[in-house]
């Protein structure tokens, strides 16, 4: 998110909401909020090997969103992110996960969870 500020804001967009069923990330950079209250985890990061992953959804491919100077920006930092090479951690575990209740903002958790009691599959 650097050179974001605090929020990157997008005048029009297909809006997407949660349950997402998606691993548990690494990190959520970005999530959305909508008019309607909605929200969605947007900017995801994930490790598989020795490859980096970057889940960015700032909206539709019908509105000039991808012309938005910050989204640009998104995407160059992204790139940069996923050119460098990953952290050793020693497991996904140990990766630097900050918990619901940890989080900056209250977070709701709600419906299915893919990773509720470790790998055991959704609760």
């Amino acid at each position: 998110a650097q050179g974001i500020g605090e929020c990157l804001e997008i005048g029009e967009t297909e809006m997407y909401g949660e349950p997402f069923a998606v691993p548990e990330p690494l990190e959520t950079v970005f999530v959305s909020w909508y008019e309607g209250g909605e929200v969605f985890r947007s900017g995801l990061t994930y490790q598989r090997g020795a490859g980096r992953i970057f889940y960015f959804s700032p909206g539709h491919e019908t509105y000039p969103i991808y012309h938005n100077q910050g989204v640009q920006q998104v995407l160059r930092n992204a790139v940069h992110w996923a050119h460098n090479p990953a952290p050793a951690w020693s497991g996904i575990t140990n990766a630097p996960n900050v918990p619901t209740d940890a989080a900056k903002e209250k977070i709701v958790q709600k419906g299915l969870r893919l990773h509720a009691d470790g790998d055991k599959g959704l609760s």
